[in-house]
């Protein structure tokens, strides 16, 4: 995000575009003025507009006729422009209308005339959002994985000591064929939601977590963190994921399916393989393609071995340790385990329609599952803790409240 930042400035106001020409070029912005003369944008205006590329769009909504607004639209739904964020300067007593007007393609708005500095901290703000958007995960909302290159950069750069956790889903594909790409997102949904409340409750409060995309996930923590989020994140992973499966393949411990080749065969329920590279005083990188190129290879390590599984780069083993991977071992805390929506619906309290709804807001805003079903309206209090005593006979000894 360093480099120089371009802002198209649409207005027929020449006083206007020669005072914020003068500001932004003085503080570095790349600015380009462009006026709509013709009573209603054609294409060739967004045409024009895209080969500036603009990085921000400002757009005087009072110098400018109701049909030439389109442009707003216009850039919006052009695959190219759409992220591209609009800020509008609009006349304080015509604000009601316009903004009804604009609802569609605005991103954000000043009183004109505008502050010129102002201008700049919502351009700023507009072109961080804007940033975060485009390389964030459209499912999870996670950062991607060009933020997370950008993140390990730095750390590399700057030798500070940290731990690179890279986390992928076991046997993903196989699920998402034989159960659909919906199921599949669901699957994804819950483990981005698992990372994020146990990296919260087991690392530090700036620890960085990226879905990299499809099944790949990725943590940055401190070397002294990494083995108890690990640990936490298998022991959560493996006793609720199995519960995306149908009852019959949750028995049998496996699904059937055809592989590459055609050939049928029995593959195992989903498990989770980490591979973990460390660095500090005494071992660093010199880019994060080094890193990358020990997580492969730890990583391709890892899937020949069954279950839920972490390890630490072999290298690292005087420094940090682990020298073999750390398997999974609570298989019978596993089995014992109901989670709550499956609970309330082998009571037929709830459907698996409202348990999908209520699944999705409780994965996105982390509210507790018991609270979406009632604040959704189909369940109330006694059955809510009805449900909640025959999970604690289940598993005693649970630690799932806040994942279920």
């Amino acid at each position: 995000m360093d480099q120089t930042k371009k802002i198209l400035i649409i207005s027929i106001d020449d006083k206007l575009k020669d005072v914020l020409n003068f500001c932004f070029d003085g503080w570095g912005y790349d600015v380009h003025l462009y006026a709509i003369l013709k009573a209603k944008p054609h294409l060739s205006d967004i045409e024009a507009i895209k080969k500036i590329s603009p990085d921000v769009i400002i757009i005087d909504v009072q110098s400018a006729r109701k049909e030439q607004l389109d442009i707003c639209r216009m850039l919006k739904n052009d695959i190219t422009t759409s992220f591209t964020p609009i800020i509008t300067l609009i006349n304080k007593r015509q604000l009601r209308n316009q903004l009804l007007n604009l609802k569609e393609g605005v991103d954000d708005y000043l009183i004109k005339p505008p502050d010129p500095l102002d201008l700049r901290v919502r351009i700023e703000i507009a072109l961080k959002r804007s940033y975060h958007t485009i390389h964030a995960s459209s499912l999870t909302a996670l950062p991607g994985g060009k933020i997370l290159e950008e993140v390990l950069t730095e750390k590399v750069k700057a030798r500070e000591a940290f731990t690179f956790a890279y986390l992928d889903i076991d046997n993903f594909k196989c699920f998402n064929d034989v159960y659909g790409y919906q199921k599949g997102d669901r699957v994804i949904l819950q483990t981005a939601h698992i990372l994020y409340a146990i990296v919260k409750r087991f690392g530090n409060n700036n620890d960085f977590i990226s879905h990299i995309g499809g099944d790949d996930f990725a943590f940055i923590t401190n070397p002294d963190k990494y083995e108890a989020i690990c640990r936490e994140f298998i022991n959560i992973f493996d006793r609720i994921t199995p519960f995306h499966y149908s009852k019959g393949d949750r028995q049998k411990g496996y699904v059937v399916a055809r592989d590459r080749s055609r050939k049928v065969r029995k593959v195992p329920l989903m498990s989770i393989s980490i591979a973990v590279i460390n660095q500090d005083a005494t071992l660093s990188f010199k880019n994060t393609i080094a890193i990358n190129e020990r997580v492969v290879e730890l990583k391709k390590y890892l899937k020949t071995i069954p279950g839920s599984k972490f390890m630490a780069d072999r290298r690292d083993a005087k420094i940090f340790g682990h020298t073999t991977p750390q398997i999974s071992k609570k298989k019978q805390e596993a089995e014992n385990y109901l989670p709550l929506g499956q609970i309330l619906l082998d009571r037929n309290v709830i459907s698996h329609e409202q348990l999908d709804e209520a699944l999705l807001i409780h994965w996105k805003k982390g509210i507790h599952l018991g609270e979406v079903l009632k604040e959704l309206g189909v369940l109330v209090d006694q059955e809510l803790n009805r449900a909640l005593n025959i999970q604690t006979k289940a598993l005693s000894h649970s630690t799932l409240g806040d994942y279920n």
